[in-house]
């Protein structure tokens, strides 16, 4: 949905039905705090895509830096740690599936669920790497991400931008 405050609080005084699931840009870097507690107390599942293009020139170097590092340490892709941070925090995670190369599909394969379920021989990120992931937050908006997802570009006016901040 993408849906922001202004958008849920529209919607709830409007007397209409809250949406089962708000799917929104959520990494340890862009947290959206305000949102996920907002849906939490009114019982609207948080989905998300935490292993997103986080990566690009303009992305939060020192906040990928200290991802690297518990990535590292665990063994494990950065990607495969973000989706298990997502995980830990509740949401809804589904990575994404499409892939050119058996390289690609591998990795996809790896930071699924069952790459980072302890059930599926996964891993378990430690309450102080929970705790250090939740401090990157920087409140990295999605237009730094360059990325689209179906808005036009006359919608995304700046590096600034956010689709939760569309009304």
């Amino acid at each position: 949905c993408n849906y922001g405050l202004g958008a849920l609080n529209e919607i709830k005084q409007a007397g209409l039905d809250l949406p089962a699931v708000n799917q929104i840009e959520l990494s340890p870097f862009n947290t959206h705090s305000d949102v996920v507690s907002w849906c939490n107390n009114n019982g609207v599942a948080v989905g998300c895509g935490a292993w997103s293009k986080l990566s690009g020139a303009d992305g939060p170097q020192d906040q990928w830096a200290v991802l690297s590092q518990i990535a590292k340490k665990k063994g494990m892709t950065k990607a495969q740690v973000l989706v298990r941070w997502s995980l830990q925090k509740g949401y809804i995670c589904v990575p994404r599936s499409t892939a050119a190369s058996k390289i690609e599909r591998i990795a996809i394969a790896e930071n699924s669920y069952g790459g980072v379920n302890p059930e599926g021989g996964g891993f378990v990120l430690t309450k102080e790497e929970m705790e250090i992931l939740d401090a990157l937050n920087i409140d990295y908006k999605a237009g730094k991400l360059g990325r689209r997802d179906g808005w036009a570009d006359d919608d995304v006016v700046s590096p600034d931008w956010d689709p939760t901040d569309f009304v």
